[in-house]
């Protein structure tokens, strides 16, 4: 027999599904054919473009980004101009350094394929918790917590009733955070 909490988290649950249903944008990297082309490279380039730029910035400079370098290895033959370059008006274009740097660890350490379990993912360079589980889990279907700003603030609000949930003086996540840990080569960009 289900709890009242329970029954209050899979209403909860149910309905959020439901909006995202009936709500959710038309992204790229939503589309199975995008999976199909790029698979968890599209879906790391696209997380790594993502941080602190508009989606709609984000679609052109990606799929141009895709058609010149469709795999890590493609990308890790790239010279860290081209990658700069390419990045154009992106903003903080050490991420498409490290991005270029995470390309060439994939090809040297995975044969230039994704790896698929957090640890691995957390190992290349400038990928923190939540790019490691959200490429785990959009790209092979994993089973994480994937825990970004727009989450925290539905759960704040949904939980405590408030836009943005508290964080402890000092602390470097939130009870919403799948974890505190975080790569020693990520930085906030």
């Amino acid at each position: 027999m289900m709890t009242p909490d329970a029954r209050h988290s899979a209403s909860a649950q149910n309905a959020l599904a439901a909006w995202y249903r009936e709500n959710a944008r038309d992204l790229p990297w939503r589309r199975a054919e995008f999976h199909t082309e790029f698979g968890a490279w599209g879906t790391l380039v696209s997380e790594f473009m993502l941080q602190q730029t508009p989606v709609n910035r984000v679609i052109p400079h990606m799929e141009a980004w895709l058609a010149r370098w469709p795999n890590p290895t493609a990308q890790a033959a790239a010279t860290p101009a081209e990658t700069v370059t390419q990045w154009a008006n992106l903003g903080y274009p050490r991420r498409a350094l490290w991005l270029r740097s995470a390309a060439v660890e994939i090809r040297d350490r995975h044969d230039g394929v994704v790896p698929r379990d957090v640890g691995s993912l957390l190992a290349l360079t400038g990928i923190g918790d939540y790019t490691a589980r959200a490429v785990a889990v959009f790209a092979y279907g994993e089973h994480h917590p994937v825990v970004d700003t727009n989450t925290r603030r539905v759960l704040a609000r949904a939980i405590d009733g408030r836009s943005l949930p508290a964080r402890r003086r000092g602390a470097t996540s939130s009870r919403w955070s799948p974890s505190s840990r975080r790569s020693r080569r990520t930085r906030r960009c």
